[in-house]
């Protein structure tokens, strides 16, 4: 179960976040969280460079150092990174003090001011703690492509209906979204186009 766009609720909670860019251009900003990952990653940046559109990956420190070289590909081709923790760790889950670590850990092999909780999960005192020093970036669209229930015709379905203005949009460069990803990305860029969007990297 998930909500595509956070409720008003949501984005209470955690006030300081940036939830959507500026709604004054026609601009969107495409994420893919999880990453780098060997059997999906690379088709990601294929495509992002077949279509000319650039985008923000928020990584996974553990997955950085085994798969250095994808992780040189993003970089090389132009996008935008972001801390994702080491381990892909649960905020709520975990004492604030191990958080803060694994996010220290994972800056070690990303170097950004962009940070994103593993599953939109972090205590408020985890998120005053770390704003100090990153931007933290949430998201207005949820494309679901990681939710086993959610089809690939879903997922598109999801960006499609929600994207807008400044929309920062998640996908995941993960093994369980890959049939949804392969199928939503180039048909969800082909549509955005055709809307007229640009494509933007968050900074």
């Amino acid at each position: 179960m998930y909500i595509v766009r956070p409720t008003y609720i949501l984005r209470k909670i955690y006030p300081n976040a940036v939830w959507r860019m500026p709604a004054g251009e026609t601009k969107i900003y495409l994420t893919f969280d999880d990453g780098p990952v060997p059997v999906i990653t690379p088709w990601v940046l294929d495509v992002l460079k077949e279509e000319k559109v650039k985008a923000t990956f928020f990584c996974v420190g553990e997955n950085v150092e085994k798969h250095g070289d994808i992780y040189q590909r993003i970089l090389n081709e132009g996008h935008a990174v972001g801390n994702h923790t080491y381990n892909h760790l649960n905020g709520w889950n975990t004492h604030g003090n191990q958080y803060a670590k694994n996010v220290l850990k994972c800056a070690e092999v990303v170097k950004s001011r962009l940070f994103r909780p593993p599953y939109g999960r972090a205590k408020k005192s985890q998120v005053a703690l770390l704003s100090s020093h990153y931007k933290i970036i949430m998201w207005d669209v949820l494309s679901g492509d990681y939710d086993k229930s959610t089809t690939p015709e879903q997922c598109l379905k999801n960006v499609n209906t929600y994207v807008r203005n400044g929309s920062v949009i998640v996908f995941h460069d993960s093994v369980k979204a890959q049939p949804k990803l392969e199928y939503a990305l180039p048909r969800f860029i082909k549509f955005a186009k055709e809307k007229g969007f640009e494509f933007g990297v968050l900074g």
